[in-house]
């Protein structure tokens, strides 16, 4: 079983990084080729049926680039193909989900707290929402509604607020967020593989047979283009949030998620309309600064919204307890609800190093983490993984009291 747990995590760590290298590669090309787009220039003298053309220069060369929107007069020896990078970003994160959120449903995708459901029923409704989601995604812009692709974009915007809803009522707020990343992304590869590179072929096939490629081809997979663009930051955002629990992890965690996507739009459309050369709308950046304020007032759960007062559950006795600078109670909380798994010699099924080589066994090694303590199973929900210990609110209150009236109030 020791020896288990370590191949597992070596393979939790070889997948991960395989899905940022892949993701790198295909973020990479992405917003290359889309700055390219947005910088082409209709020059006199451009050959038939080239829309626009750049100069580029790169690593000691020139580069001069045309684009067809339709296809050139005849078909060029060598093409390069732009869609591996997608697929392999793709299947790559779909492994570490399995490694990582099927392999430890227990532990990271299961709150019982929040939906008391066995693994294999997490795992189901892991895996139907995200068919389900590239099905109704694709159902939309085919439809009516599809040939507005503005009035789409915040159609799809209000799917997404209601996906990110959805997800924290079934999930820890870790997976919820990973769930919203993985939704989002599958439409986006998705995206690539059914649509974008299809309609590619259908015109190097007519090309081939010297027939006329219809361009409406070009147009659909330029939409579902633009959709992949505005959609790529709020992802990484996602990947990269189980890192910072006050993002996954607090009571609001739905509208965060929410208005990360708006973010995603502001910065984005500073870069497009740069790049098409249209000025430089730097109140984007503004925008952005607010609305990522908003989401750190929100990650504290004001009580202005909730209505509750943080410190109410703490009795008269832990309240002096806490404030003379005692923390045996607090102490009795780590070991109790922590230190099974943050120990030299973890106890708990399937762990066999303490994540993160934190240990919290000793007074010096919980007062060394009293800053990670307070974040991750005070201010949030983040740990015990889907409170597979049961902290209960009261236990977690006691934990903030104590670092805001000792550790930072020193």
């Amino acid at each position: 079983m020791y020896e288990y747990a370590i191949a597992w995590e070596w393979l939790n760590f070889a997948v991960r990084w395989l899905h940022v290298v892949t993701a790198i590669a295909w973020i990479g090309s992405s917003f290359y080729f889309i700055a390219l787009d947005l910088g082409l220039v209709k020059r006199p003298g451009l050959p038939a049926g080239a829309y626009g053309e750049e100069w580029q220069v790169h690593g000691g060369g020139f580069y001069h680039i045309q684009k067809y929107l339709v296809a050139p007069a005849s078909m060029p020896e060598h093409l390069t193909w732009f869609k591996w990078e997608s697929y392999a970003t793709w299947l790559s994160g779909f492994a570490l989900l399995c490694v990582v959120y099927y392999g430890g449903a227990d532990l990271f995708l299961i709150d019982r707290t929040v939906l008391d459901i066995e693994p294999w029923q997490a795992i189901c409704l892991s895996l139907a929402s995200l068919a389900v989601g590239w099905i109704l995604y694709d159902l939309l812009c085919k439809s009516p509604l599809g040939k507005n692709t503005w009035g789409l974009m915040v159609f799809l915007y209000l799917v997404l607020i209601a996906m990110a809803w959805g997800y924290t009522q079934i999930f820890t707020g870790r997976a919820a967020f990973l769930h919203l990343g993985a939704f989002t992304a599958t439409i986006m590869s998705a995206n690539v593989f059914f649509i974008i590179i299809p309609n590619q072929k259908i015109v190097v096939a007519d090309l081939i047979a010297g027939r006329t490629p219809d361009p409406k081809y070009g147009v659909i997979a330029k939409q579902r283009s633009l959709h992949n663009n505005y959609l790529t930051l709020p992802v990484i955002f996602f990947m990269l949030s189980n890192h910072y629990p006050l993002a996954f992890a607090t009571e609001f965690n739905w509208v965060i998620a929410a208005l990360v996507f708006l973010m995603g739009v502001t910065i984005r459309h500073w870069f497009n309309t740069t790049h098409a050369r249209k000025g430089k709308p730097t109140w984007t950046w503004l925008v952005t600064v607010l609305i990522f304020i908003v989401i750190m007032w929100l990650s504290t759960v004001p009580k202005v919204l909730t209505g509750e007062e943080e410190q109410a559950s703490l009795s008269t006795r832990e309240q002096t307890f806490v404030a003379n600078g005692h923390f045996e109670a607090v102490r009795d909380v780590v070991q109790g609800r922590c230190s099974m798994c943050h120990a030299a010699e973890p106890v708990w099924e399937g762990i066999a190093r303490a994540p993160k080589n934190v240990k919290l066994e000793t007074d010096g090694e919980i007062a060394a983490h009293a800053r990670e303590i307070y974040l991750q199973a005070g201010r949030s929900h983040a740990m015990p993984p889907g409170n597979i210990t049961d902290l209960s609110p009261e236990e977690r209150k006691l934990l903030v009291a104590w670092y805001e009236t000792t550790v930072e109030g020193r």
